[in-house]
């Protein structure tokens, strides 16, 4: 990735003065069109995929310009490089709505973090039960965490056996992952959702 290039301006008014930032961005991949394109061999590919064969970039730009198209190198590394005659606009067009297309069919997976402790009371627990079956219900990941504080350091088996009690209470909605281990002054336990059949 490219850096950005910075230019400071300072703005005077009367007694207080305000600076300006300007950010230029430069795009990641900067691909080369028509007249920047300035090697002396290419080989050329139409837009229907059809081999033009070895040209100069000059010629190769004559037949993009009768056809009413651009000039695009698609493989700078090659020798000699390829380029393909397009109309970029519209390829830059369907990219960017592939893209928008594959975000919006991507699933994000959450994980929620439930919080208990060692001498938590049965609501208490009944609640954070049901708020973790919701959670698994919408399909998010699950962390179960107790943070042991002062002597409860010595009572760590309570803690895994309220883990397992908590895991056994969601039943069939969720698998453990990651059974209840002690790591530092915490006791972590990993639940996902059971896939629907």
């Amino acid at each position: 990735m490219r850096a950005f290039c910075v230019r400071t301006f300072w703005l005077f008014s009367r007694c207080n003065f305000i600076k300006e930032v300007l950010f230029i961005s430069r795009e990641k991949d900067t691909v080369q069109l028509n007249e920047q394109i300035r090697d002396k061999e290419l080989r050329i590919v139409s837009a229907d995929g059809e081999q033009l064969g070895i040209m100069s970039a000059r010629d190769a730009q004559k037949i993009a310009d009768d056809r009413g198209l651009d000039l695009v190198k698609i493989a700078p590394q090659a020798k000699p490089p390829v380029c393909k005659i397009m109309d970029y606009s519209k390829y830059r067009y369907e990219q960017a709505k592939r893209e928008k297309e594959n975000r919006k069919n991507q699933k994000t997976v959450e994980t929620k973090e439930i919080r208990l402790s060692l001498k938590i009371d049965i609501g208490d627990f009944n609640t954070k039960l049901n708020h973790a079956k919701k959670f698994l219900e919408a399909g998010n990941k699950l962390k179960v965490s107790i943070r042991l504080r002062g002597r409860e350091m010595a009572h760590s088996d309570l803690g895994v056996a309220t883990m397992q009690r908590f895991a056994e209470g969601i039943g069939e909605l969720g698998s453990v992952d990651k059974q209840p281990k002690l790591e530092g002054r915490q006791i972590l336990m990993f639940m996902s959702p059971k896939a629907a059949k």
